[in-house]
């Protein structure tokens, strides 16, 4: 092994981003209506879901299924509940119930067809029983953005490395490894990668307003471990 020269191993993390349009909007919305009785308080929020529902298949929107995710515009309802309505008493300071019943319905829609969110937005805004929970702009696993910042993270490794062994006078020899974050060992501090999902809480149509649902643009983020062999290392001072 004489006259070999030292060699050492680099482990790097490369971490890139880029900024892209979003593939689909997430409306989480909820319909509630207050009645004096619990079967009226479900049938209003019954007639608004049956309205929406055919106004969003004027649309072209359908049901959610397993099989049609990758649709223009789904939709699914569910967990339909009640409850006793209570409001705050003046006198007692303590919240009471007003002797009224409570039904709501969650509502979930999904668009990948940008051009149909103004009409969406005006047709929820018809409706002072619904409310818009929150907005997630999301983008696809499969985007097209996903290979460039990925190779990204593994030249931004490669940087890293090649700085730390140029700092003890020696130079890259080969890529040992490279892999998703944890592989390499132990860690929670990055996931390997991930596309910031913006989230919008906003109130629905009680005024009558149009919520906006301008797409916002999504940071796509490649995290990657790597291993280098570097030759030629030094500790000596300079």
């Amino acid at each position: 092994m004489t006259g070999e020269a030292p060699v050492t191993v680099i482990s790097v993390r490369g971490v890139a981003q880029r900024m892209v349009e979003p593939d689909s909007v997430v409306l989480s919305c909820f319909i509630s209506s207050s009645r004096q009785e619990k079967p009226e308080a479900l049938e209003a929020v019954s007639d608004v879901l049956e309205h929406l529902r055919a106004a969003l298949g004027e649309l072209g929107g359908v049901p959610l299924t397993a099989r049609n995710g990758l649709s223009e515009l789904t939709w699914s309802a569910h967990s339909i509940r009640t409850h006793v309505e209570r409001d705050l008493e003046a006198k007692t300071g303590r919240t009471e119930p007003t002797g009224r019943v409570v039904a709501s319905v969650d509502l979930h829609l999904a668009v990948r067809d940008f051009g149909l969110l103004q009409r969406i937005g005006s047709l929820l805004a018809e409706h002072p029983e619904l409310q818009i929970a929150h907005v997630a702009w999301l983008v696809d696993r499969d985007n097209a953005a996903w290979p460039a910042v990925r190779a990204e993270a593994i030249r931004a490794a490669v940087r890293q490395a090649r700085h730390y062994a140029e700092a003890l006078g020696g130079s890259l020899s080969q890529v040992e490894q490279i892999a998703d974050v944890g592989l390499l060992g132990a860690s929670q501090e990055f996931q390997p990668v991930r596309a910031a999902a913006a989230k919008h809480v906003m109130a629905g149509g009680d005024s009558g307003d149009v919520p906006s649902l301008d797409p916002v643009p999504q940071t796509l983020t490649a995290t990657v471990d790597a291993r280098f062999v570097a030759l030629a290392m030094s500790i000596d001072e300079s």
